[in-house]
């Protein structure tokens, strides 16, 4: 009896001694490899493993526990440690802390080994409770439950991955089609539908829609791989690079997203605009699709360069050097870009308006962010930086409610008064009864006497919207007063010379002759109580 006592005790004193032999902590490189070569399917110990989660508030089942946590989330995050690159000084010291401490992840740096007063290496209180957040942030909404399930599918492994892994990828693959098909049957048959109801084309909306669901889709499918890919527990080169190209996806595909939402937003404020009276809002539209478009893809861009580990703070610091640089170059392009702004604010022309800005004259026909386009009427085209439009004087044109039409009617010296008067009248007429002119603001009267005509002047305006139809309200007025004169026999003067002939023999004398003073006077006084 005794005999077995001292056999037994021994075997136990041999299985202590041979785990201490392989448990080696005496610096941070051999307590990191005794925790990963001890988790090891072909050199499997959790008990050995969970030796530099040993600590005094801890037993060895709570820190088994740690140590295959903390292997789980290495594996989920494809965390590859390179054991090469740990000191193997028993009294490393590290220089920022001053304390005999080693960080084994510089994107953890709450996980870190410290040496204990036995001098050992362990990890350090706060860091494996550090380990429990980071567990929480690698399987989320639960999905750690997976990594015990998932094994009892099959742990036999075929080219390099265990079965279950094989079952997990294809099931993966199955549900990623499924949603993409649920959210092409949401977009067909409700969505559209919905908007179809609101008056939108079936064809349209099923256009611009199928755009955003389709990378819609992919992102969700994206975000649901990235949540349940750390529960298959690859191997961590495989989880590192699919890790990082599906956290690249996903702003990816949002930024995919959000870019043809903007076209959708885009149409949708298009429609808007056409109700409303002006048409600068039509040229608003695309500058403003512009814009965000530029915006998103900048963000997006900004957030897969973060995904990436790429710091992006030098990245902003420097542009933002550049920029400055920049701005400095382009000041008259930045001077345009804030001249377009006051022009969409003030609003001073719509496209379609005729202007007049110092020597630019013609019709607005677009609106850009850096310069505006008018077509003389010389049919050419003129591009006007905005920042010279909006310092100098325009003239609208295309704002005023009355056409002005102003000329002098010029007849000869021999009409007679009674005719003047009869014609004038006439001329009035025919401004009252035309049905595009301003009936309560026009002037027509016998107003000079020219070196060779009496002139009538005749002053009128026009309710026309465009110059096409000033000119055709002109025409019917200008014809309707010459048929009045040719009806009423008024004759149209223009320059002439008469050459007199004083005196010919036989012939009376052409010097007129004028009546006395008595018979003048005479007839004056009564010339004024008659009229």
């Amino acid at each position: 009896m005794k005999v077995k006592l001292t056999f037994i005790f021994c075997l136990i004193l041999f299985i202590a001694f041979g785990q201490e032999d392989q448990a080696d902590l005496s610096n941070p490189k051999a307590s990191v490899e005794t925790f990963l070569k001890n988790l090891q399917p072909e050199n499997y110990n959790d008990s050995i493993a969970a030796l530099p989660f040993k600590t005094k508030s801890r037993t060895i089942d709570q820190a088994r526990n740690y140590a295959i946590k903390f292997k789980q989330i290495l594996d989920g995050k494809g965390i590859y440690i390179y054991t090469d690159e740990i000191p193997q000084a028993n009294n490393y010291y590290d220089s920022s802390s001053r304390k005999n401490k080693f960080v084994l992840l510089e994107e953890y740096r709450d996980l870190y080994l410290i040496k204990t007063k036995n001098k050992t290496w362990v990890f350090s209180d706060s860091g494996i409770d550090a380990i429990d957040n980071l567990y929480n942030d690698t399987f989320k909404f639960g999905t750690g439950h997976l990594l015990n399930f998932l094994p009892k599918l099959g742990t036999r492994k075929i080219l390099g991955l265990y079965t279950y892994q094989y079952i997990a990828i294809f099931i993966l693959a199955l549900l990623s089609i499924i949603i993409y098909r649920l959210f092409a049957f949401f977009t067909e048959r409700i969505i559209s539908n919905l908007l179809k109801k609101s008056g939108y084309s079936k064809d349209a909306s099923q256009k611009h829609l199928w755009l955003v669901a389709k990378p819609f889709s992919v992102f969700v499918i994206v975000l649901l791989l990235l949540l349940l890919t750390p529960a298959l527990q690859l191997p961590a080169a495989y989880s590192k690079y699919i890790n990082l190209i599906l956290s690249v996806l996903v702003p990816l595909s949002g930024t995919i997203i959000m870019y043809r939402i903007v076209n959708i937003v885009s149409i949708y404020l298009a429609k808007a605009a056409q109700k409303t009276d002006s048409t600068l809002d039509d040229q608003l539209i695309p500058l403003l699709r512009k814009t965000l478009k530029a915006f998103v893809i900048t963000i997006g861009t900004l957030f897969i360069l973060d995904n990436l580990n790429i710091p992006i703070l030098p990245l902003l610091t420097g542009l933002s050097i550049g920029g400055l640089a920049f701005a400095l170059a382009a000041q008259d392009t930045i001077k345009n870009f804030f001249g377009s702004i006051m022009i969409f604010i003030d609003k001073p022309f719509q496209v379609g308006d005729w202007i007049t800005s110092g020597e630019v004259d013609g019709t607005v026909e677009e609106v850009g962010f850096r310069s505006s386009r008018v077509r003389t009427f010389r049919n050419s085209m003129i591009y006007v930086p905005n920042s010279k439009l909006a310092d100098n004087v325009i003239d609208n044109h295309g704002l005023r409610r009355y056409r002005r039409f102003y000329t002098q009617i010029t007849i000869t010296y021999d009409t007679p008064p009674e005719l003047i008067e009869i014609f004038v009248k006439g001329l009035r007429k025919i401004v009252d009864e035309h049905p595009v002119t301003w009936k309560e603001n026009h002037h027509i009267y016998f107003n000079d006497m020219a070196s060779f005509s009496l002139n009538i002047m005749f002053y009128v305006f026009f309710d026309v919207p465009t110059w096409g139809e000033e000119l055709q309200a002109r025409h019917e007025v200008l014809m309707s007063i010459v048929k009045l004169a040719k009806e009423l026999g008024v004759n149209f003067a223009f320059p002439t010379q008469t050459l007199h002939v004083e005196n010919l023999p036989g012939q009376v004398s052409l010097s007129p002759s004028y009546m006395q003073s008595s018979e003048a006077e005479s007839k004056l006084q009564s010339f004024l109580e008659n009229n």
